[in-house]
């Protein structure tokens, strides 16, 4: 069916998307983008859902949108605020400081999902969002980028788990490591399979 350029054309909205929600380890990661007018440009290049794009891809089309894009910014939510707030809150805690740096304000939000915390922007929320819409689907290859590049700084830390190759999902290998290893203070010790003793090295 392929992305649609806009929600509602010539309102100036940006795109909403998370990364990161199900692992095990790490922070859970947003991004906002407001594609501006070579936006077209990158579905050309192959732009989709960063979970259908190959990391190669990714790479590319985040070196086109950080350079091309009206507006973009990433934000963060940490491993401590996902364990006080829950990850929902916390997901759209990282989705709200994406939105509050970006450099232009936008007039409407296209949020990924089918939740969210509501903004002084007025939203809406899209299931399947980053298949569907491009400024959602800029936004997932932002964060999900964004997110992968910080957990392989993160492996450098702690490379018996393997963080460089899963990013903290739930792989096998990774649920092995912590099971020989225990859990570092970067795991998320609320969530089934990240229980455990504390790693030391």
């Amino acid at each position: 069916m392929g992305l649609s350029l806009y929600g509602v054309k010539d309102r100036l909205e940006a795109g909403v998307d998370e990364a990161g929600r199900g692992c095990l380890a790490g922070p859970v990661t947003a991004a906002a983008v407001i594609p501006g007018q070579l936006g077209r440009s990158w579905m050309e290049d192959g732009l989709d859902d960063s979970k259908a794009l190959s990391a190669t891809v990714r790479q590319h089309l985040r070196s086109r949108i950080e350079a091309e894009a009206a507006a973009w910014a990433v934000g963060w939510a940490t491993v401590e605020e996902i364990e006080r707030l829950n990850i929902l809150k916390a997901t759209h805690l990282a989705m709200h400081r994406a939105i509050d740096a970006l450099r232009v304000r936008p007039e409407f939000l296209l949020i990924d999902g089918n939740r969210f915390q509501a903004h002084a922007i007025p939203h809406t929320c899209e299931i399947k969002g980053d298949g569907r819409f491009l400024s959602i689907a800029a936004a997932s290859v932002l964060a999900k980028t964004h997110r992968d590049e910080r957990m392989v700084a993160l492996a450098e830390e702690f490379p018996q788990f393997d963080w460089k190759t899963n990013k903290g999902y739930p792989t096998k290998t990774h649920r092995q490591a912590i099971a020989k290893w225990g859990v570092t203070p970067l795991h998320r010790r609320t969530f089934r399979g990240a229980q455990g003793r504390l790693f030391e090295a």
